[in-house]
């Protein structure tokens, strides 16, 4: 059962920082309580890195080279996998007209949602990237490239695919949607992720692709919740 946002946004009108921290508290406990979602994000994860090989053999030069990319894109496809519940439970049951009514900013209540997301969906896929590298071969001097692109790229995976998700609410087939308008606008953080990983394997560096994803997770922040909140603003219109 979905939890009454009135049970943790009482009537008084609270502090911003306390309202973040209900709202994102809220959600992370929905989120652990059903666990489905976050199981399905990480086991596509961990399954489909591993049956890459299967599928263009086991050769380690082959996967070394290619295991950078490997690994961004199936990162990339299995936070899809968890958009599309981002608003759409809170907005079918009507938590989510509730949570626009309340004290708080909207923007302020997307952020909270969007770091709860990434806590739930995107943080597990940046702690694992290095092991599922491990499998794949990826030389060594690329892992802590890997791990810095991961943990700048992935909250800008959770922002950006905000925007989808809110601009999909009550579009049918919301998740064809959703693919199509989120996917074009991650190609440029697949590119600088995976392209950090071969840099510093190729010892060119991989300071400015960190740099560049550093940015766009920097505009992504404030803009994200921004957009987001006006779109769902127009879906409870």
């Amino acid at each position: 059962m979905v939890e009454p946002p009135s049970m943790h946004l009482p009537a008084s009108s609270p502090s911003l920082g306390r309202a973040f921290c209900l709202v994102a508290g809220r959600d992370l406990r929905l989120s652990l309580r059903q666990g489905g979602d976050a199981a399905m994000v990480l086991a596509f994860f961990i399954l489909a890195v591993i049956l890459f090989p299967f599928g263009v053999g086991p050769e380690p030069a082959v996967l070394a080279r290619i295991g950078s990319g490997v690994i961004w894109v199936t990162a990339l496809l299995s936070a899809l996998l968890s958009l599309d519940r981002l608003f759409l439970a809170d907005f079918e049951d009507g938590s989510l007209e509730a949570l626009a009514l309340a004290p708080a900013p909207l923007e302020l209540v997307v952020l909270a949602k969007i770091l709860a997301h990434w806590l739930v969906s995107g943080l597990p896929l940046a702690i694992l990237a290095p092991l599922l590298a491990l499998i794949l071969g990826v030389d060594a001097a690329g892992y802590p490239a890997l791990v810095a692109a991961m943990a700048l790229g992935t909250p800008s995976l959770s922002l950006i695919g905000a925007i989808g998700a809110a601009l999909s609410l009550g579009a049918r087939r919301s998740g064809v949607l959703l693919s199509l308008l989120v996917l074009p606008l991650y190609i440029p953080v697949l590119i600088l992720g995976a392209g950090a990983v071969e840099a510093a394997i190729s010892g060119l560096g991989a300071r400015p692709h960190l740099l560049i994803l550093a940015a766009i997770a920097a505009a992504a922040l404030p803009l994200a919740p921004l957009a987001a909140a006006a779109a769902i603003r127009q879906a409870l219109a």
